[in-house]
């Protein structure tokens, strides 16, 4: 198919055997560096490896939270953070705050009451991507 394809670019009177390998030796060799670069995968294990979430959820969710994270009172929002991100002990964060170790749990579990009410989260299936996406991204190509 090549050679009828390309039969204008062959010159009378030259060997058109040999124009004939040349075109076969060179299909030879764009086969081999196209098979140097693609993956046998017949079990789709390798595909199914490579297969991930759709990011815009997790920029939306953080966008969510924040927003929420927003509407907390400023002492519940500064113990959520001190706790949750900073990933002090409640002793050093009540230390931090000036405040005994019961009110700081009692402002952590508040705040976490309340950004559950606020994000509608009631557990953790609300986590992660949604039942379609999970669906897609899992499923196995057999």
């Amino acid at each position: 198919m090549k050679a009828w394809a390309k039969q204008d670019s062959y010159q009378m009177g030259t060997n058109i055997k040999a124009w004939l390998f040349t075109i076969l030796r060179n299909e030879f060799y764009s086969q081999m560096r196209k098979r140097g670069r693609e993956v046998q995968d017949t079990d789709g294990a390798f595909t199914e490896r490579m297969s991930v979430h759709p990011s815009q959820y997790g920029v939306l969710d953080m966008a969510d939270f924040k927003k929420a994270l927003d509407t907390l009172p400023p002492d519940q929002r500064e113990a959520i953070i001190l706790i949750g991100a900073s990933g002090f002990s409640y002793e050093e964060a009540a230390e931090i705050c000036k405040c005994a170790v019961g009110t700081m749990k009692s402002r952590v579990s508040r705040a976490r009451t309340r950004l559950q009410d606020i994000l509608k989260i009631s557990g953790e299936a609300d986590f992660g991507p949604d039942a379609v996406s999970a669906q897609v991204t899992t499923h196995s190509l057999s």
